[in-house]
């Protein structure tokens, strides 16, 4: 099988490559600053386990798609239209189109652009770019598929390549779970720029978190989407997620300065919660603070 991989940042490398260190035909379509030193040198593949050169395809051409079995989108969701109308004239009416990134309507948004099914996948990895070409693992690289056609297709080609994939009947709230964990700690490594494991034994900070995850709960309920634990135990369930060192990739995007994903994570809450008559004023604090700060640093677009 080809397997494309649309999106050559943190995300996309790390499945891409673990998909061809295990021996799949892998090409990733990102920006010319990896490509160039991918195509000369492979992709550096640094791990808690392993630090090594990956040889695998790269372009910054999206007609790579063509021939691709399997199409796996690993964008930022401010990019995702734009990523659907680059494939659009290049994918094979039977490529299975995967979509691996933050947010919980990015499925449906390529399905849209696409006019094609799309399979929705929470995603649960800890991983940056230390330089061009360079992947640095922190720490998880397990996913929850939704059942689709061509779902046991994908879970068995990232099963086989090391990577724990379970295929779920409801993978919308594993969306909203993994969106909660976002928002909760995302922006707020971007905004301080410091690492979880110097964010989290702050009381003032834990309870800002705490009070972010409650409004996300009440939306999600609102919207009928089932969530046992109470906001505590989502930010103890956070506080054993993730790994201590690792800052949001958020936090990434205003080190290189990129735009932010907020307005798909804490301003999504924000926007379905008027739409349903409920307060978000932690998430909406949030939102102007990184938008403000984006805006200082002459970035838009977030």
């Amino acid at each position: 099988m080809l397997i494309a991989v649309i999106g050559a940042g943190a995300v996309g490398c790390f499945f891409g490559g673990m998909l061809a260190k295990a021996g799949e035909e892998v090409v990733l379509v990102g920006r010319k600053r990896h490509v160039d030193v991918i195509q000369a040198e492979g992709l550096r593949f640094e791990s808690r386990a392993f630090d090594m050169r990956v040889d695998i395809g790269a372009t910054t051409d999206p007609a790579a798609v063509a021939d691709a079995d399997i199409v796996l989108v690993c964008v930022k969701s401010v990019d995702t239209e734009d990523a659907a109308r680059q494939m659009l004239p290049y994918l094979r009416p039977d490529a299975l189109v995967v979509s691996l990134q933050n947010g919980i309507d990015n499925a449906a948004r390529l399905e849209a652009a696409l006019e094609r099914p799309v399979i929705a996948a929470a995603v649960y990895v800890a991983s940056e770019m230390a330089g061009p070409g360079h992947l640095r693992h922190h720490g998880r690289g397990d996913l929850i598929i939704g059942m689709a056609p061509g779902s046991q297709i994908v879970a068995k080609v990232f099963s086989h390549a090391g990577v724990p994939t379970v295929a779920s009947p409801d993978v919308g709230a594993a969306l909203w779970g993994k969106l909660i964990l976002n928002c909760a700690y995302n922006a707020m490594s971007a905004i301080v720029q410091l690492p979880y494991g110097q964010i989290r034994d702050v009381p003032s900070a834990n309870a800002a978190m705490t009070a972010i995850v409650a409004e996300c709960l009440a939306v999600a309920r609102a919207e009928g989407v089932t969530i046992a634990s109470d906001a505590a135990s989502q930010v103890d369930h956070i506080r054993g997620t993730i790994p201590l060192g690792q800052q949001s990739s958020m936090a990434q995007d205003f080190a290189q300065g990129r735009p932010s994903e907020i307005a798909s994570l804490n301003g999504e809450i924000v926007r379905r919660g008027a739409a349903l008559g409920i307060d978000t004023p932690a998430n909406q604090v949030v939102v102007a603070l990184v938008e403000l700060l984006e805006k200082g640093r002459g970035v838009s677009g977030g």
